[in-house]
């Protein structure tokens, strides 16, 4: 259509024909609009042209902030679960050691570890055959790791079966924690499956507390386990089974779980103890919790540890714990 616009009538500017054509920046504030939609759209350009990238950004903020405080307040504060997993790197070769894992070089006498007194309570077996007897039974793989370790469970011959309710009773515990998701398998990175015969990768055994002081050393001057790579022999000793740790404070079910999953993480590669690594949490479970839970009571086994001394955390069974 040509001519000239009616009186009154407002047509689009146009450039012109001397000037570039230009994009409008935002083509709804020049639309006929009216109304509150068009009061609202108005505000919110104005508010974008106003502060550019940061209109974008103070929405994300809020939201970013609102999650952070919801994983806090989830999250239990010191009872996180980094502050109790292993961190350094698993010795995959472990088996190639010729001696105990986490024997402290020096000897350690008993007034050293206060906390690591052996608690009063029901009789145990100084001294077994030094022989062993597996206890049968075979089970599923248990957890999803492409690390698969078959373990036996064995008993030294010569302990009375009375004091730690039987073998049948000692299999079982070992079986359930090694299946719960806080234990070792709860990264996803190994896995485990107990069998009866042949070579085992692990052989999670309880024994007296004679046996376990050959094959663990002699330098610790009170009752303890270890994991002895020459024989893959996760050492349970009896006496810490039937009587437990004293941070533990009588609860002897958790430290027996403790107990389990300390000596098999050696037994997987965490060759290394750890220090408590913020107060109040729970502790790593490569701690040496059976002789204390406080940085100032383990550091007599290892004086080289790099450690917090006022630092004190709480007792713990497991791995991944808020898993």
């Amino acid at each position: 259509m040509t001519g000239n616009p009616e009186p009154g009538a407002r047509g689009p500017r146009r450039p012109r024909p001397d000037q570039p054509l230009r994009a409008r920046w935002d083509p709804i504030v020049d639309d006929p609009a009216s109304g509150d939609e068009a009061s609202e759209t108005g505000a919110f350009t104005r508010f974008v042209q106003a502060f550019g990238w940061r209109a974008y950004a103070i929405p994300v903020l809020v939201i970013v902030t609102v999650v952070l405080v919801v994983m806090t307040v989830r999250g239990g504060g010191g009872d996180a679960a980094s502050v109790a997993t292993p961190t350094d790197a698993r010795n995959t070769n472990i088996n190639e050691q010729t001696h105990a894992i986490g024997a402290p070089t020096v000897e350690v006498q008993e007034d050293a570890l206060p906390a690591g007194a052996l608690p009063e309570g029901g009789p145990y077996t100084a001294k077994g055959d030094k022989e062993y007897r597996v206890v049968r039974g075979t089970g599923p793989k248990v957890g999803t790791g492409g690390q698969e370790y078959t373990y036996t469970v064995e008993v030294e011959k010569g302990i009375d079966p009375t004091q730690y309710s039987g073998d049948a009773s000692f299999a079982k515990l070992v079986d359930t924690t090694l299946a719960n998701k806080r234990s070792w398998i709860g990264d996803g990175k190994v896995s485990f499956r107990r069998v009866d015969s042949g070579e085992p990768d692990l052989r999670i055994t309880l024994t007296s507390t004679d046996t376990a002081r050959e094959l663990c050393g002699y330098q610790i001057k009170i009752e303890t386990s270890c994991y002895y790579p020459p024989e893959a022999r996760v050492t349970l000793n009896e006496a810490r089974w039937v009587r437990g740790a004293t941070v533990f404070a009588g609860d002897d079910m958790t430290y027996r779980q403790y107990l389990i999953n300390h000596e098999v993480g050696h037994g997987i590669g965490y060759e290394h103890h750890r220090p408590c690594e913020e107060n109040g949490a729970l502790a790593p479970i490569m701690m040496q919790q059976t002789f204390g839970t406080a940085n100032s009571d383990i550091l007599a086994l290892d004086p080289d540890m790099k450690a917090d001394r006022s630092l004190v955390c709480k007792p713990n069974a497991w791995p991944f714990p808020t898993l």
